[in-house]
């Protein structure tokens, strides 16, 4: 593990990240749920309104891993943050450091933007990387219960 590189993605990335996506789905035994598509990734990232955006890794120009990132908001802090949807390092390239560099790269960019936090969910089983965040002195949120609407809901409310 000579050169790694981080990087942010682009449009002739589309693809790529859509294969992650559905490597760390195979990880986390939800392939079922992906339906994204690579007109939905484009759309997402590199549209005219991008919603979200991608750091990639590359050891010697191998496509290593992603992080898939969007912005949100504290209003206690009245500032930015960023939050990982999905940060994934292929199992050849695991325990080099790669994961601990998207956090630094990701870490650069909330100080360069001033953002106040980095968050992100883990699943409570995937113990490897429960115990690689603490390490990176992350704190679990456990007083906090997730919600979630889904499309179906969302569309339901919406008419109601």
């Amino acid at each position: 593990m000579t050169n790694t590189i981080y990087r942010e993605a682009n449009k002739t990335d589309t693809n790529l990240i859509l294969q992650f996506i559905i490597e760390l789905a195979e990880y986390e035994k939800l392939a079922h749920e992906v339906v994204a598509t690579k007109k939905d990734i484009e759309n997402s990232l590199f549209g005219d309104e991008p919603k979200a955006f991608c750091m990639i890794a590359e050891v010697n120009n191998q496509p290593a891993g992603f992080a898939l990132c969007f912005y949100n908001y504290s209003t206690f802090q009245g500032k930015p943050g960023i939050y990982i949807e999905d940060l994934y390092v292929r199992e050849e390239f695991r325990g080099y450091g790669i994961g601990k560099g998207f956090f630094k790269v990701l870490a650069q960019k909330a100080v360069n933007e001033n953002c106040g936090r980095i968050q992100w969910w883990v699943l409570d089983w995937n113990e490897p990387s429960i115990n690689f965040y603490k390490k990176l002195k992350a704190a679990p949120m456990d007083e906090w219960t997730v919600f979630r609407l889904s499309e179906t809901e969302i569309k339901e409310l919406a008419e109601g």
